[in-house]
């Protein structure tokens, strides 16, 4: 929150970058420090991706005992085009397992030798060739962990396991990537990891939606990590491994509930890294680039040879795509702002929406909208733990029907590109004009900025003819039915102690938002400011509509909510309650038992959700 004696300089500075949240990435390359939560707010200098690129392609080939595997898999490396460029190739030869006595020890040497001398003997023209030959089993998971750690943030490797073919056409495609994705400023994002060259087959959440892309679409963004040809970004991996050393180090395991990778990993355990990996993109909420080839081609296919991920040999999974077989504009990418995001559960997301003006405040309110009924979730004064917990629970409800409200800051960015659409107050405000209609002094100034918000997306939901629920983000949904209509014979409900506000998208309810409704609303609220310290607007609007003899209903709170109290939180959610509440001041320390002990805090520490939760679309 700004402190109203420092909040000159903020407006001054949101006042160019929010308005432009759009591509306050777009001016940034990756060559800052490390940053955990992307600051919208930091600038770079763009390189031009039409320049000469002194960037590091490496390509990471990882291999065990399959000699005819990797000799298929090397040679349709060898046939590809890579133009004029220098192209390095690391082979990393795993070893048997030493100590097992039943082994056919001869047997296994001869053939790792074998693999060696192809590997040694194998024609490499386009750059280094390097081979890393292990002295012990290091398994799938090392074998991927350990095969780099970026020189530089212009290194790039593209990994792939031995039983892979790739197309010619795949290194072209892959720098066309980077040149687009990666140096061109209007196109990076700090939150894109990589690329995958595979088909896209898998959804990871349990009770996800398939897999459909329409024919039109050539790109998109998916979080899942793609092992069968997976270009990896220098920033984002250099991220994932120190949180992996964090992870192992402290016994934590890479558990997420509803995913079937975690179902994978508690049955063969660390023989396989991507559960890890999955989990550190869930965390984090990073995405991967990934191609619709249609017909399944793809540009690398894997063989699906016997080993970790399978017990015989299974073929194929797709069809090469090579240059006789492009039917489609296959080198026309599109523009970032183009392309379709899509979570575990094969839902689609919308990063960055912000709303800065009223225009698209309407815009958002349309695309959000469930049933003609939007939610309005101020994130005012509420901790950052309590608001992850929050969206969890939304999720896990498939509530996806809100905007969330709050102060200017890299935290209500971080949700607005992790799909949330949020509302800046401060840009809002200056861009409706708000201020103008503001008399205050400093000690209120937060308060008044979130009630003004509040009336302006009240007034512009009921001229779109939604219903809207207002609710604070110390309150928290255990069902959805909280949010289902209720007596039509009222059009306004309010919460006395919850603060509960609902409206209804009635002819009566819009007749008083007319033209005056703002100046009038403003002017209650500084009347009332001359006489109490506080104000909330749930209050704030019961005095608004009793003035203009409008009816109002008081929630039944009784029955209807539970509130957790610091000396009573050894309370249970009996009786039909649909939501828990508690007072704003609440020690932070005490509502996590309470809603610990109510079976209803379902963030890990990191306060990511513990569970992808999936909802048939």
């Amino acid at each position: 929150m700004v402190g109203p004696r420092r909040r000159i300089l903020p407006l001054l500075l949101f006042s160019v970058s929010v308005l432009f949240f759009f591509s306050y990435y777009h001016s940034s390359l990756p060559f800052s420090s490390p940053d955990l939560n992307p600051n919208p707010n930091f600038t770079l200098l763009a390189q031009d991706p039409n320049s000469d690129l002194n960037f590091t392609f490496i390509v990471k080939v990882l291999t065990f005992n399959r000699l005819e595997s990797v000799a298929r898999c090397l040679r349709s490396l060898a046939a590809a085009d890579y133009l004029t460029d220098k192209v390095q190739l690391h082979v990393y030869i795993d070893h048997f397992a030493l100590g097992d006595a039943s082994s056919n020890v001869g047997q296994k040497l001869q053939e790792s030798h074998r693999i060696l001398e192809f590997v040694d003997g194998f024609e490499w023209k386009y750059g280094d060739k390097l081979i890393h030959y292990r002295t012990a089993n290091a398994g799938l998971q090392a074998q991927w962990l350990e095969a780099w750690w970026p020189s530089s943030d212009n290194e790039f490797a593209f990994v792939v396991e031995d039983d892979l073919e790739v197309s010619p056409l795949y290194y072209k495609f892959l720098r066309s990537l980077i040149v687009n994705y990666y140096y061109n400023a209007s196109n990076y994002r700090p939150y894109i990891y990589g690329a995958s060259l595979q088909r896209p087959r898998f959804v990871p959440g349990k009770h996800g939606n398939k897999i459909q892309l329409d024919d039109r679409t050539r790109l998109f963004l998916y979080q899942l990590v793609g092992t069968w040809g997976q270009l990896l970004f220098p920033k984002p991996w250099k991220e994932f491994r120190l949180w992996y050393d964090n992870h192992k180090a402290k016994g934590i395991k890479p558990f997420l509930d509803g995913m079937v990778t975690t179902g994978w990993y508690k049955k063969i355990g660390e023989k396989i890294w991507t559960p890890w990996f999955i989990k550190f993109i869930h965390t984090r909420g990073y995405f991967n680039i990934y191609t619709n080839c249609l017909h399944e081609r793809a540009l690398s296919v894997s063989h699906r040879d016997a080993g970790v991920n399978y017990g015989k040999t299974a073929g194929p999974d797709s069809h090469i795509l090579d240059e006789s077989s492009l039917d489609f504009g296959f080198w026309d990418l599109q523009p970032l702002s183009d392309l379709r995001w899509y979570d575990f559960c094969f839902r689609e997301i919308f990063p960055e929406r912000v709303v800065g003006n009223l225009d698209e405040l309407g815009s958002v309110l349309n695309s959000v909208q469930k049933q003609d009924t939007v939610i309005i979730v101020s994130l005012f004064g509420v901790p950052e733990m309590v608001i992850r917990n929050l969206l969890c629970h939304f999720e896990s409800l498939n509530l996806w029907h809100y905007v969330l409200i709050g102060p200017e800051s890299d935290f209500l960015f971080e949700l607005a590109r992790r799909g949330h659409p949020v509302i800046g107050t401060d840009q809002f405000l200056r861009s409706v004009g708000a201020y103008k209609l503001m008399s205050f002094q400093d000690s209120n100034v937060e308060m008044i900025k979130e009630v003004l918000v509040k009336a302006y997306v009240l007034k512009k939901c009921l001229e779109s003819r939604y219903n809207i629920w207002v609710v604070d983000g110390n309150m928290l949904p255990v069902n959805s039915d909280l949010f289902i209509e209720s007596d039509p014979s009222y059009d306004f409900y309010i919460g006395k102690s919850s603060e509960l506000f609902f409206a209804r998208r009635s002819s009566s309810a819009r007749s008083i938002g007319g033209n005056d409704f703002l100046s009038k609303f403003a002017m209650m609220v500084n009347s009332l400011l001359a006489k109490r310290h506080s104000l909330s607007f749930g209050y704030i609007m019961a005095k608004f509509l009793e003035q203009k003899g409008v009816r109002v209903k008081d929630l039944d709170e009784t029955s209807l909510c539970l509130r957790i109290g610091n000396s009573n939180v050894n309370q249970s959610l009996g009786d039909g309650k649909q939501m828990v509440f508690w007072s704003s001041d609440m020690a932070s320390d005490l509502l996590r038992k309470g809603l610990q002990e109510l079976g209803i805090w379902i963030v890990n520490d990191d306060f990511s959700c513990k569970a992808v939760v999936c909802h048939k679309s």
